[in-house]
């Protein structure tokens, strides 16, 4: 399937708007890094679109004390794949990852 032809205008709107959802994820990311925000807070706002679109393993490996290995290793244990978005877990999945990061 071809790629929609944008005009210059577009294609401008669609670039400021993707800068201004990775900014707002960089910000949540280093929220949770400096401990100003919880899993538990990032996991209550799975419905918004931001943080909804976010990478498990990026929001994991955002945590403090979690490293690559650490992150793949609980990703593995609680079967959620390494591709998977925020939006994606079922509640099972949601409620295991609170449990774990608990």
């Amino acid at each position: 399937m071809p790629t929609p032809q944008m005009t210059p205008e577009q294609r401008a709107a669609a670039l400021e708007k993707a800068r201004i959802v990775r900014q707002q994820r960089s910000e949540i990311t280093n929220k949770l890094s400096m401990g100003i925000m919880s899993a538990d807070e990032v996991l209550g706002k799975a419905g918004d679109p931001v943080i909804g679109r976010m990478k498990v393993k990026t929001f994991i490996n955002a945590l403090p004390g979690y490293g690559k290995v650490k992150t793949e290793k609980l990703m593995e244990e609680l079967g959620i794949p390494e591709t998977r978005r925020i939006q994606g877990l079922g509640s099972k999945q949601i409620e295991n990852l609170k449990k774990a990061l608990a």
